[in-house]
């Protein structure tokens, strides 16, 4: 952890660490993972901690590696946020992993770092989990990948809380949820704005979730990602704007 810290800010990036998800593989390994299986999407992320949370409420291994991380880095001004658990209730787990987002919570409250503590909301149908990530962050954290119109609207809501908000995963372009409409938006509410996505790679996010391509061609158009694996940009359109809007 150290060391992709070290590298991260020798790159002038602050990290958010996510400890726990309940998106794609159900069944995590220790060792190798499995190949990505080409021109899917996200075909080798797997879930953490997986089928377990729907199967038992003693984390008590878990709150030692929690609790572990968060100790050793809890001053660490490399890191932005702890944004401790990914889109829980995702891959119909629903209330089950309710126990779990409920201690993760408990347990960084314990430790009590330096950074604020976050789980981003993703289904607004999830009341009851919704309701807890919103108790207990000390900053709003959200994904969103709807047009602008839209994710206005979220935003709009979201506000009344009355705390910090970033919208931790948006631009997916085949939903009209790009950088060139939806950033400027997003600067312009005072929302933090971190996409998806960086080089096109073994992640395979170039392509739409449903929509694989067995063949490994390349999409008509890209769902998420910046760069070509060879650093030069998919739109460089998009790249001028990230530098106006960031003033650099």
């Amino acid at each position: 952890v150290n060391r992709y810290l070290t590298i991260a800010d020798k790159h002038h990036i602050q990290t958010m660490f996510v400890f726990f998800d309940d998106c794609w593989n159900p069944d995590p390994k220790i060792g190798k993972q499995q190949v990505p299986t080409i021109g899917k999407h996200n075909s080798g992320w797997a879930q953490d901690p997986g089928y377990i949370v729907t199967k038992s409420d003693d984390f008590a291994f878990l709150q030692k590696y929690v609790t572990d991380i968060l100790t050793t880095f809890k001053d660490d001004k490399r890191i932005l946020l702890w944004d401790l658990y990914n889109e829980p209730g995702n891959s119909k787990k629903g209330l089950t992993s309710l126990p779990l987002l409920t201690k993760v919570f408990i347990w960084a409250r314990a430790v009590n770092p330096e950074q604020p503590i976050s789980v981003g909301l993703w289904k607004m149908e999830f009341e009851t989990l919704n309701a807890v990530q919103l108790l207990n962050s000390d900053i709003i954290t959200y994904h969103d990948y709807e047009a602008p119109e839209w994710h206005l609207r979220v935003v709009q809501m979201l506000k009344s809380h009355g705390r910090p908000l970033i919208c931790t995963e948006y631009m997916a372009r085949k939903h009209k949820s790009t950088f060139v409409n939806s950033m400027p938006m997003l600067k312009r509410e005072h929302v933090g704005a971190i996409n998806w996505g960086l080089v096109a790679g073994k992640t395979n996010t170039m392509y739409a979730w449903d929509e694989p391509h067995p063949d490994g061609s390349e999409p008509s158009l890209w769902f998420h990602e910046v760069f070509r694996n060879d650093g030069t940009p998919y739109k460089q359109e998009e790249v001028d704007i990230i530098k106006k809007l960031n003033n650099k």
